[in-house]
């Protein structure tokens, strides 16, 4: 028996034959072509292609994984939009006189390359990307199946264990017959390992290359994605210890359906609001399923990022107003739009930033753009009446945005009370405390708005000057660090004391090692993906504040 350990990145048990998978990357040979027009055409077929197949991923993982997850695959779809990538290829073709082929692979590596070198962490995640949508591209050219990316001929379940796996191949995995996945690369705040926690496969990454050089197809494993650790040819005992494992595992899953209908209320009574984070219209259906006490962020970006051009009012309001009228009632609580960063759209025009994390987004992009904003105000508002709507605004640093924001929110009224349009006066109005600024003068902040929702993700970032996406530096990026818990408890006192409540939306919300601590803090509030809500309640439901 040999014991190999990377980094567990879904708490569960599995065991099974190893199937290596090779990697899936295409060199391509540079081959002339005379026609040069053919082949743009070929490429530009290949493009709807790929567009097609990615929209089927993006309901397979939206499906299997939340609409957060799947909006990856919106992004790669963009990026086979993308301006600069396509003037690349066809000049790559016009220039060069290759196949397209050729032209995408050589694009992509170009690509690929600028963007590795590159300081800024956005721009690094980037490549990726880009690796994963031209090889897509070659693939369809030359007439490879992409469907071969992730081949698992057996009916037995068996653990795939490569170099590394894209979000594409990892969403492709046909979870009836991969007991876990096993890679020698990766982060545990990649994209793969966060498709992986949703769709509920046990895994390990980050295990070294020695794991890889030294297995083979068909020995037999055993894996923990609690631990970590993964054994080759174990003994009898270890087997034993993941069969019971596995057990309890199910045990827990069937004891956590029991609990839709019940309150999340602690040993003590206190009640706790435990609400759900989606990212579209169809992703409340995941709500209702898991039986989340409202929505606590509806990212309302998704309606710029399908698109190829603003959103209208229209369009909008309809959007809100389903997601209201479907939640009947239960709260929803919509976040203006968080465009910027990670979440670029070409049609906005948006000039590049050496970093885009600290720079012209969300709230700051809503303000310098009164239409844009406007729209967004008029559609939510006019939507009010249908549901139970609160308005949340991101990336707030200052008392002057909110005033702002709220002479936004009055002009709009009045716009619709001229023209007889119908709102409810008593929306709730939210800021989210995601900058160490926001949280410092929470004191003033909370004399102009009814909510706080912490957002943990920008805010650990921020705090800690470190980028999560970025694995080089994983280990200085803990959401746990005292000083990210001492601004929430900062901004949880000073909401209480100005008689408003605050919640978490963030990532650390679903992170039961501390929701103790969060309640005792006095949070009132978490809001986390439909998956993870009756695993949370099962916690606060053990939990005696004292």
């Amino acid at each position: 028996m040999k014991r190999y350990v990377g980094k567990g990145v879904f708490a569960a048990a599995a065991y099974g034959r190893i199937k290596i998978l090779e990697s899936s990357k295409i060199p391509v040979a540079e081959t002339k072509a005379e026609n040069t027009e053919k082949e743009k055409k070929r490429f530009e077929n290949a493009k709807s292609e790929a567009i097609s197949q990615l929209q089927e991923i993006y309901e397979k993982a939206l499906e299997e994984t939340g609409e957060e997850n799947a909006q990856i695959f919106s992004i790669h779809m963009m990026l086979l939009e993308d301006e600069d990538f396509n003037d690349a290829v066809i000049d790559n073709i016009q220039s060069m006189k290759v196949s397209a082929d050729y032209a995408v692979y050589k694009a992509g590596e170009d690509f690929s390359h600028l963007f590795s070198s590159m300081d800024d962490p956005y721009m690094k995640a980037r490549c990726a990307d880009i690796i994963d949508i031209s090889q897509r591209l070659v693939k369809i050219l030359s007439g490879v199946s992409v469907e071969d990316d992730c081949p698992v001929t057996t009916d037995e379940k068996v653990i795939i264990c490569a170099e590394d796996l894209t979000p594409s191949e990892t969403v492709n995995l046909d979870k009836n017959k991969v007991a876990a996945f096993v890679t020698v690369y990766g982060s545990s705040n990649s994209h793969t390992a966060i498709l992986a926690r949703n769709m509920n496969i046990p895994a390990v990454i980050g295990i070294g290359n020695d794991f890889f050089k030294e297995i083979k197809d068909g020995d037999f494993a055993v894996c923990d994605g609690s631990t970590g650790e993964v054994f080759v040819n174990p003994d009898e005992k270890t087997v034993g210890l993941m069969e019971d494992k596995q057990r309890k595992d199910a045990e827990r899953l069937r004891l956590l359906q029991e609990l839709k209908g019940k309150e999340s209320i602690t040993l003590d009574g206190r009640k706790i609001k435990l609400f759900a984070n989606i990212g579209s219209v169809s992703g409340v259906s995941a709500v209702i399923e898991n039986d989340a006490d409202g929505i606590g962020l509806f990212r309302s970006e998704f309606l710029y990022l399908e698109g190829k051009d603003y959103p209208g009012e229209e369009e909008q309001f309809s959007a809100y107003k389903k997601v209201l009228e479907d939640m009947k009632g239960k709260k929803v609580i919509i976040r203006t739009l968080d465009i910027g960063a990670d979440k670029q759209v070409d049609y906005f025009n948006l000039k590049k930033e050496e970093n885009p994390a600290l720079g012209n987004r969300a709230v700051r992009l809503c303000l310098s753009r009164p239409e844009l904003f406007r729209t967004q105000l008029r559609a939510l508002y006019r939507a009010s009446v249908y549901g139970n709507l609160g308005i949340m605004f991101p990336m707030i640093t200052s008392v002057w945005e909110v005033e702002k924001i709220l002479n936004f929110c009055s002009l709009v009224k009045k716009e619709l009370e001229n023209e007889g349009s119908r709102f409810d006066e008593n929306i709730e109005i939210g800021i989210m405390i995601e900058t160490p600024a926001a949280a410092i003068i929470s004191d003033r902040l909370a004399k102009y708005v009814d909510f706080f929702s912490v957002g943990t993700n920008d805010l650990t970032q921020y705090t800690l000057a470190c980028d999560r996406q970025n694995s080089d530096i994983e280990d200085f990026c803990n959401p746990h660090h005292e000083a990210v818990m001492r601004l929430i408890k900062t901004a949880c006192d000073n909401a209480h004391k100005n008689g408003i409540w605050i919640g978490i939306c963030g990532e650390l919300a679903g992170d039961t090692t501390v929701t103790e601590e969060f309640l005792k803090m006095g949070i009132d509030e978490l809001s986390v993906s439909p998956s993870y809500v009756l695993k949370l309640r099962d916690k606060i439901r053990r939990i005696r504040l004292g």
